[in-house]
């Protein structure tokens, strides 16, 4: 019975990705991470852990993520090489250090 559990979750999720976020692993996981981070420091101005000042820093940083995964992206057929990805990653990972110091 858990097995039938599994397999139906592991069906759903998998159906629930667009064409784009399986045509597009590597921007989907970059994106989803931006995202969080949004969500994140929404969440420690909410707290009062950062001013919203410092919150406007980081969406200004991770804005400026969001538009160089854009600019990689146009110039590869509208992908990120497995290289450019872990750029961002290391971007977003200086961004997210920031977040509820």
């Amino acid at each position: 019975m858990m097995v039938v559990g599994v397999f139906a979750t592991a069906a759903t999720s998998s159906y629930a990705d667009t064409t784009w976020q399986k045509n597009h692993p590597r921007r989907e996981q970059v994106n989803n991470r931006l995202k969080n981070q949004n969500r994140r420091i929404h969440n420690e101005v909410k707290e009062g852990e950062i001013t919203r000042g410092q919150a406007k820093t980081l969406h200004t940083e991770d804005k400026q993520i969001r538009q160089e995964e854009r600019d990689m992206a146009a110039q590869n057929g509208s992908h990120i090489t497995k290289s450019e990805q872990r750029t961002l990653n290391q971007q977003e990972n200086s961004v997210s250090r920031q977040i509820g110091k």
